[in-house]
Parts: structure tokens; sequence; C-alpha cells
């Protein structure tokens, strides 16, 4: 991606211990920016990692839970840095349940991680992209917003809601040259999932549902966040890229039909 240059900006990544988060972390060092990465754990060989690839990257502690330990984030990259000009929401979790079942305990868990630690990041590191007059704001959000994942509590509840909240910040501070964007990933193989991939069958079943016939990676992640962040999308606000390969896309392909066999025609041989 030499086209897109991102020399002299800061960018904020949360939860960049994770595979995406490390990954976009990578990605936008890797054309220029200066990345801040934040996570709750010490992510010294994620910066080492960036580092030797040629960019500029750091590491700080912080909770995205909490307003205080956001904002002394911030102070601390004024001390370093340029005001943040890029920041990615990242940062999230899951916790599985049935909603029938589901604890209000962990259904909130995972709305103020999820969802809310969203607002507050935007809220802080939006407000000197705002009095700057220029911002990208990338929220990652899943396919699970649009296609209900069952079972797994208030995750698609959280991730369609940021998918909304950004639509909003795009309206609300579109008009202070900040632009708010989603990026959706599909399945995707990161150390967190890669248990459920060596798991027998599971990567050559999944696999075979995508169109694309691979399971993305972190890359494929970066390289649409980074777009985004670019002056290359400088005219896309309140919009959210779907990164899945097609996946979404598959729901009448696998409904049965009489006389279409969906494995044959994929193979280009004839059809029952």
């Amino acid at each position: 991606m030499s086209w897109i240059d991102l020399r002299g900006r800061t960018a904020v990544v949360t939860g960049a211990g994770g595979g995406i988060g490390r990954g976009i972390a990578s990605g936008l060092a890797a054309v220029g920016a200066t990345v801040v990465l934040l996570d709750l754990q010490d992510q010294t060989a994620a910066v080492d990692e960036v580092v030797a690839a040629g960019g500029r990257a750091t590491a700080i502690r912080c909770d995205v839970t909490s307003d205080d330990s956001v904002r002394e984030a911030r102070r601390a990259i004024a001390q370093q840095f340029e005001a943040p000009a890029i920041l990615v929401n990242n940062a999230g979790t899951m916790r599985a349940g049935h909603l029938a079942t589901l604890s209000i305990t962990d259904w909130e868990a995972i709305m103020t991680l999820n969802l809310t630690a969203y607002l507050r990041c935007a809220q802080v590191f939006g407000e000197p992209m705002r009095q700057n007059g220029r911002g990208a704001i990338v929220h990652v959000a899943s396919i699970a917003a649009h296609a209900p994942q069952s079972y797994s509590g208030a995750y698609s509840a959280s991730k369609a809601a940021i998918v909304m909240l950004s639509r909003q910040l795009a309206d609300e501070w579109g008009p202070h040259g900040v632009r708010s964007n989603v990026v959706s990933p599909g399945l995707v193989e990161t150390p967190m999932t890669r248990g459920i991939y060596d798991t027998a069958g599971v990567r050559e079943a999944r696999t075979a549902l995508v169109p694309r016939r691979r399971i993305g990676k972190p890359e494929d992640i970066a390289n649409a966040v980074v777009f985004l962040a670019s002056d290359r999308a400088d005219y896309i606000n309140g919009e959210n890229i779907v990164v899945d390969g097609g996946l979404s896309h598959i729901l009448m392909g696998v409904v049965p039909r009489p006389g279409f066999d969906r494995n044959a025609a994929s193979e280009g041989r004839d059809e029952a």
C-alpha cells in the first residue's frame, strides 16, 4: 500500500495486543504512522515487532473501560507525540450464553467494553481531532452485527450498536473534519482463535463456506482499516466495510433447491 502515506500522524489502536489489533498496528506503521498501542497487558513484544518492520510505535497500558485510564493515556501521548489524528477502536471480548439465562452482569460487561468504551475513546481522542479540524476514526465490529451470532450473549447486539454509533459520530463530527467508519471482519484466524481452527474438520468446514475459499488473516482487516484511516478515503464517512471473503452473502446459496448441488456448482461440475 505504498500509495497511502500516513507520515506525521499519530494513530491510537485499542486492544492492540490481540491478533487483529497487532495486525492493524503493523499496517498503520508500515505506511508511516506513529502508532500507540493501548492494551491492558504489556505490549513490548508487539512494539518490537512494529519497530523491526520499520515503523514507529510505543505501548501504553490502558483500561478503555475507565475514564481516568483513557485520559491518562491521552496525556502520556501528548508528552511524546503529536495529537492523535487516527483512532482505531478495536478492543473487545465475548461471553457466551443463552439470552434466556444470560445474567445482566455479563450483558453489561460486554456492552461496557464492546460499546461504551468505543464512545469513551472517541470522545477523549476525538476532542483534539475536532479542534484541529481533521481526523479519522475506525471502529472494528463484526459480521455478527448483521447476522446474529446466537448463544453468544450480548456480542451481536454490541457489534450492531457499534455500527450505529459510528454513523451518528459521522453525522455529528463530519462538519468538524472527523470521519467515522466501521470495518466488520468475518472469520479471521488469530492466536486467540487458532485452537478452533486446529480442531479436526473445523478449518475445512469453515473454508468451504467462504466464497473466497480461505480464512481471513489480521492483515486483511488491517488493509481495510489503513485505507479508511487515510486521505484516500476522505469522502467515505459513516460506512461499514465488510471484510469476510463473501461469507455474508451465502444465505440463499445454502437453502436447499431441487436439482441444485451447491458443491457441484462451486466446482464447475454439472448440477445433479
